[in-house]
């Protein structure tokens, strides 16, 4: 009797833990795909409008690929992270990227943004120097189905 109710509690315990844990983990299924083509749009968008050739000596460049590596969540912050390849002068380039998105009256906004030549380990702390000022206002790249 003892070693049951030590088994259905241990059962509830590890119940509750999976659900939090999927709350407020990185995303999954849809969201996933959602944030992706969110982020590719952001990108290429963030890239052709503003001074990117400043990454690339004043080169021309093409975008080639934007590729979204991972979505985690930090408190209040989703930080998206990934690379895009970009073709300059005949050669390939890659620069590292990471996008922190804030939940602002209830739309998700870009607050932090940072573009590097080297990658990194990205945490909140670090992307929180890089404030973002809008541009490519994020919610553009939404499909909203409500």
């Amino acid at each position: 009797m003892q070693k049951d109710k030590i088994h259905k509690v241990f059962r509830f315990v590890f119940i509750v833990v999976l659900f939090v844990l999927v709350q407020t983990g990185p995303a999954t299924g849809d969201d996933f795909y959602e944030y992706q083509a969110g982020f590719k749009n952001f990108i290429q968008c963030e890239l052709t409008r503003t001074d990117a050739e400043n990454h690339f000596s004043g080169k021309d460049f093409s975008i080639t690929m934007v590729n979204l590596f991972s979505v985690n969540r930090e408190s209040d912050i989703i930080i998206l992270t990934g690379t895009v390849k970009c073709d300059v002068a005949g050669k390939y380039h890659t620069l590292y990227i990471a996008v922190g998105l804030k939940t602002l009256k209830g739309k998700q906004v870009v607050s932090y943004y940072t573009i590097r030549k080297h990658d990194f380990q990205i945490l909140a702390t670090e992307l929180i120097r890089f404030p973002y000022k809008e541009r490519c206002p994020w919610t553009r790249y939404w499909i909203d189905l409500d």
